[in-house]
């Protein structure tokens, strides 16, 4: 154990440059997605928090390279708090983001790799309970033996002051109305995605065949649901209905969601009148009306089956049976399971 502890010392620095990495790789990993994305979101004075996390992870890599260890102490210490203010975030929403508690746990692990016993606990064992994060030595500041559970203290208050999250998405509308679904039957499937959504993209290509089976052999509505997180969503949600409205069959509709889906991804168009060409160019019509009844039943939905990542699929086979699916594979063997169903009761 001793032996493990000095080599621990000897190369916790070359440890923690590696532990931070790995954190700022986890927040591009989480930005981009893998096969759901999550809508437990957060930021600070308007900043997403992934970005937060890897300017954070950066900094503690720069202070390591300049061997300012007080610093990378401090930082980690104040990121405990941090971290500590998130997990609750999570626990009173039940809403848990494994990106998040693994990027929690890289800061802990960074932190232990980082500390020190402090000198006070020879002076005063008194002290203990203070000092049990260990202390800190800022020469520049003038500061000598600040307790490092008054800095992670600091960092929860910072955070509990400054951060704005979210769980569950909505237009925000109140108004209430039908909205456009395909198909009838005493079967449902309900799609929620978000078109800048990397895994909403795939399933809904890759599902493009089973739903048009579904629909095919009836019993079946199919109901496609936007889900606005991305800033952009809602102007592509509108013209979606709008093209609905336009008297589109099932056949358009899908593909009308296969090029909002590639005006996202591909294109990455974000303003109205560059979709409104887009959409133009592609020889999409849309007839306008008030979509807000629309949202405000997508918004019920959402809040109803409690979406918080992209894509969600409900089935609902009969009122009380109803199954939910989070994730591209979840999703396809949902689908193909109902349609596998329905030709066995054919």
């Amino acid at each position: 154990m001793f032996h493990l502890i000095e080599s621990v010392k000897k190369y916790r620095n070359v440890i923690t440059i590696i532990l931070a990495l790995t954190g700022i790789m986890l927040m591009f990993y989480y930005d981009y997605c893998d096969t759901a994305c999550s809508y437990l979101q957060g930021d600070i004075w308007g900043i997403n928090l992934k970005w937060i996390g890897v300017a954070y992870m950066a900094a503690i890599i720069a202070f390591v390279a300049f061997r300012q260890i007080a610093f990378v102490r401090f930082f980690l210490a104040a990121g405990l708090g941090v971290e500590v203010f998130l997990f609750f975030f999570q626990v009173q929403n039940g809403v848990y983001c494994p990106f998040c508690l693994s990027f929690a746990l890289l800061v802990i692990a960074a932190f232990i790799v980082n500390y020190e016993i402090p000198s006070a606990w020879r002076e005063n064992r008194g002290k203990m309970w203070l000092f049990f994060l260990g202390e800190v030595d800022l020469p520049i500041f003038k500061i000598h033996k600040l307790p490092l559970l008054l800095v992670s203290i600091l960092g929860y208050f910072v955070i509990l002051f400054t951060f704005s999250g979210s769980v569950i998405p909505a237009y925000g509308q109140d108004t209430t109305s039908a909205f456009p679904s395909l198909g009838n039957g005493a079967y449902e499937v309900i799609l929620f995605t978000d078109y800048f959504c990397p895994p909403c993209r795939m399933i809904e290509a890759k599902a493009e065949p089973v739903l048009k089976e579904l629909l095919a052999q009836g019993n079946v509505k199919i109901t496609f649901v936007d889900v606005p997180h991305s800033h952009a969503m809602p102007i592509y949600a509108r013209y979606y209905l709008y093209a609905v409205n336009a008297g589109a069959d099932a056949e358009s509709i899908i593909n009308i969601r296969r090029l909002l889906f590639d005006a996202a991804q591909i294109k990455n168009i974000q303003e109205e009148n560059t979709l409104v060409n887009y959409l133009k160019e592609e020889k999409i019509t849309g007839k306008k009306f008030d979509e807000k009844p629309v949202f405000q039943m997508w918004s019920n939905l959402i809040k109803q089956h409690q979406v918080n990542r992209t894509p969600t699929c409900v089935i609902k086979y009969l009122m009380t049976d109803v199954k939910k699916y989070v994730g591209t594979d979840e999703i396809w063997n949902g689908l193909t399971k109902l349609n596998s169903q329905l030709k066995t009761e054919k």
